[in-house]
């Protein structure tokens, strides 16, 4: 007979998710693990592998459930151009009022392990694509409706989307003047024609 398992599969990969995404993979301990997920190291490793393998299903979820709401923020709004301001600058708003700094989970993981594991790597990219197709879906949208110019390439503008939300993470973490982040925002919304 199988033994059912005593813990909540889901309730401790969100666990080790905000354990990871707090302090990277390299300074989370199997120890910091079990004490954050609630469970046993058998149980890790019965349920999710080892650690790496634990850290790839925490980044997966967190993949998953970001990109489903940026989709979601920038629906809401019937006017494209008015959903990526809301969301550039409802995401600044969050930012600065944030008391951490942990910045993106995915943006953590292209820092810290993409340059020398493959894996990570290619999830990491498979997530900016997936965000680019997003912003790419949006501008297309916005360009059928006739609300933005037609002409303009939306892969291109989505991409260079995706690497400025990218480097505001990034840039974020060390807390910068707010003038200079509202002005890059404008810039970068102002593409968006």
């Amino acid at each position: 007979m199988v033994r059912q398992r005593e813990f909540d599969v889901e309730k401790a990969l969100d666990a080790a998710m905000q354990l990871f995404w707090e302090k990277g993979y390299e300074a989370t301990s199997l120890s910091d693990l079990t004490s954050a997920m609630g469970i046993q190291r058998p149980s890790i490793y019965s349920t999710f592998g080892d650690k790496k393998e634990l850290f790839e299903a925490a980044l997966r979820r967190y993949t998953s459930v970001h990109a489903a709401g940026i989709r979601a923020k920038l629906q809401h709004h019937p006017s494209v151009k008015e959903a990526f301001r809301r969301f550039f600058e409802g995401w600044v708003e969050e930012e600065y009022a944030g008391k951490g700094n942990r910045g993106c989970f995915c943006i953590n993981t292209m820092v810290e392990l993409a340059p020398h594991d493959a894996k990570f790597e290619i999830l990491t990219r498979e997530h900016e694509m997936y965000l680019a197709a997003i912003f790419q879906e949006m501008l297309e949208k916005g360009m059928r409706s006739g609300e933005l110019q037609t002409g303009v390439d939306a892969k291109a503008l989505a991409q260079t989307l995706v690497v400025s939300l990218i480097g505001l993470t990034v840039m974020m973490k060390a807390r910068p003047e707010r003038s200079f982040v509202d002005h890059t925002v404008e810039v970068m919304l102002s593409l968006i024609k």
